[in-house]
């Protein structure tokens, strides 16, 4: 596991208290903040986990004052991310890995994770430079998703590009292109990589040359393109469909 140097995150509410409590991706907790006079209503699961960790109950006045203007039904926790080691030994067919070409906005990283983890989606790979990372604003929006999906940062890109396809990886590219094919006409199944490029930029050109299949998705609409997290749901949908057939 890597850690996120730079930051202690906080996240807020039960459900995303009780998901990072009970993540299969062990994270640092560091502390737990409740609610005095609302710890009655703590679910039961919450309760019995908060037995183990260092758990500070606060009168109305100093949570407040913690965690002003936040939805945080009377609990909230700190703690330090833990990123996951990419390993692709002994992976199973249908692997999936969302890859994240220089994305920077927060929330639409938060809606991708939220997204990738509902649609069993196997991990999500950052590059260390030129990207968001684990931020709290990522954490709201994804609610809890973040704790069980693995994220990965890397180094390089093209690198690990190159590793999965040793691996017997096929490389999609969401990208408007002349050379792309509709979304759905690309075969999602058995161990596939799949790249977003950034909103303003689109993916990079070596990451690009990189790919086996470029894939587009047409709009009907005046508008150019999807926000990138909508393009992501259209594909992560595909492919599930594609599974179940």
């Amino acid at each position: 596991m890597k850690k996120n140097k730079n930051n202690i995150n906080t996240v807020y509410g039960q459900n995303n208290v009780k998901s990072l409590l009970y993540s299969n991706i062990k994270h640092q907790i560091i502390t737990i903040f409740v609610l005095e006079e609302n710890k009655h209503l703590l679910d039961n699961e919450i309760s019995q986990k908060l037995l183990d960790y260092d758990v500070q109950y606060c009168d109305k006045h100093t949570f407040l004052n913690k965690f002003p203007k936040k939805h945080t039904q009377g609990i909230a926790a700190n703690f330090i991310f833990n990123y996951s080691e990419l390993c692709l030994d002994n992976l199973d067919n249908n692997v999936c890995f969302v890859i994240l070409d220089e994305i920077n906005d927060p929330q639409n990283l938060g809606q991708i994770i939220r997204t990738c983890e509902c649609a069993g989606i196997n991990g999500i790979i950052l590059p260390r430079h030129k990207s968001v990372h684990i931020t709290d604003s990522v954490l709201q929006v994804s609610q809890g998703s973040s704790f069980n999906i693995k994220i990965h940062i890397v180094s390089n890109l093209n690198s690990i590009i190159s590793d999965l396809k040793k691996d017997d990886f096929w490389i999609t590219g969401i990208e408007n292109s002349i050379d792309s094919k509709n979304w759905y006409e690309i075969d999602y199944k058995n161990k596939v990589g799949i790249v977003f490029g950034s909103e303003g930029k689109g993916i990079r050109r070596l990451i690009k040359d990189s790919c086996d299949f470029l894939g587009t998705i047409p709009m009907q609409g005046k508008t150019n393109s999807l926000n990138v997290s909508a393009a992501v749901s259209a594909v992560a949908i595909e492919r599930l469909r594609q599974l179940s057939k």
